[in-house]
């Protein structure tokens, strides 16, 4: 049974909806599924732009022949050849042989690279600044290098408005019937898994995603929808959307906060930072929240990192070193190019307290642009009375150096 949605007159999204999966890219968690979109023009010639997941392919063929009603597919343009877009491209190619692919040069490479058999149909490479005929409709196709893959191009329909985004703007979370971006609360549903979904899978990109923006923002007045490889297809409050990207591509926070990461292996730790946090709300700090590394996912923890403007890193000292889960956050930070955050530190030790040096010498030397509070809160196994003090020193240089 088919099930598309119109976008607007003669572009239907087809895609899918997954909830069966549990770790995008085997590595993120999606309780709330994601959705897989690709969108059917019909024109002079029909035209499907991207597929979607192998294991929703079932699904995207029953929209695709509701919607052709037994005519040819004429066009399949693929800005984005990731597998969960692309791997459905061999299905389209046995049953419409005589479809011709449009895409870009690494593109192709890519695609043989996966052992699909293109070359015995019609390829046509473009580049930025080309465009093609559909009919009604003229499309322009816009280089995207590194929005995330090396081969992405978006399209936009100068006919209708639509901008083929691939993965920039896209979201975790199935869309569940819905489509468009009014028909969710998005700030209150939404933007979580949306800025988790950036800041992990793009969050490395920042420049290219800047130069993409540049480019979108000389055709913004002629942009009618967004519509994204995953999640909904925008259609208003395009400056909501613009804003969050401009601050996650530039690396700044959205909000004026502190997050607070402890690492902790009986629970004394895991006590100093809550006592932090009760001393940050004593001195008017609530816009706090508090994770226990070794339970939170990483992207969680990630996209709230690129969320905050303040982060407290407190850590146990483990076989002489930083607290593994603790490291391997701090080396996530690395890998998706975190930057112009303050921090601050909290380390325990029993017998040998180094955690705070070491990560104050990762935060120095393999992080970009961060600061580092001279305040420090050093525990021999706990937090006794005797450092209450040092605790208030710490909260008041949080406190002051987050209100400047």
């Amino acid at each position: 049974m088919h099930c598309v949605r119109t976008v607007t007159q003669d572009l239907y999204w087809v895609g899918a909806n997954d909830h069966r999966l549990h770790l995008f890219e085997n590595i993120h968690p999606i309780p709330k599924g994601v959705s897989y979109n690709s969108y059917l023009l019909l024109d002079e010639q029909s035209v499907l732009f991207d597929t979607i997941d192998w294991s929703s392919c079932r699904q995207l063929l029953e929209n695709i022949q509701f919607l052709l009603a037994g005519k040819p597919l004429d066009v399949l343009v693929i800005n984005h050849m990731e597998p969960d877009h692309g791997a459905s491209l061999e299905e389209i190619l046995i049953r419409y042989p005589k479809v011709k692919i449009v895409s870009t040069h690494k593109s192709f490479m890519l695609m043989r690279q996966f052992g699909f058999n293109v070359d015995s149909h019609e390829l046509v490479e473009v580049k930025e600044g080309d465009t093609m005929c559909f009919g009604k409709h003229t499309v322009t196709f816009i280089a995207a290098p590194m929005v995330h893959w090396p081969e992405a191009m978006v399209t936009f329909d100068t006919t209708n408005g639509a901008l083929f985004s691939a993965d920039a703007f896209g979201s975790f979370i199935a869309l569940d019937g819905k489509l468009f971006n009014d028909e969710v609360n998005f700030d209150r549903d939404w933007i979580g898994e949306a800025r988790r979904y950036y800041t992990n899978i793009v969050g490395k990109y920042g420049p290219q995603v800047q130069a993409l923006l540049k480019k979108a923002a000389g055709i913004l007045d002629q942009i009618k929808f967004i519509c994204p490889l995953h999640g909904p297809v925008w259609r208003s409050d395009f400056g909501y959307l613009l804003d969050k990207y401009q601050h996650w591509s530039t690396y700044e926070p959205e909000d004026k906060a502190v997050m607070i990461v402890y690492a902790s292996m009986y629970g004394n730790t895991e006590a100093a930072a809550q006592a932090l946090a009760a001393r940050l709300a004593d001195k008017g700090v609530t816009n706090t929240v508090v994770y226990d590394v070794s339970n939170t996912h990483v992207s969680d923890l990630i996209s709230e990192t690129f969320r905050v403007s303040h982060i407290v890193l407190a850590s146990v000292t483990y076989n002489l070193g930083i607290y593994p889960v603790m490291h391997n956050y701090l080396m996530d930070m690395k890998a998706l190019n975190l930057q112009n955050r303050t921090f601050a530190i909290v380390e325990n030790g029993s017998w040998a307290c180094r955690s705070g040096d070491l990560m104050q010498k990762f935060l120095d030397e393999e992080l970009k642009c961060m600061t580092v509070l001279n305040e420090r809160l050093s525990l021999a196994s706990s937090l006794h009375e005797d450092k209450a003090d040092e605790l208030d020193a710490l909260a008041d240089a949080i406190a002051d150096d987050l209100n400047q």
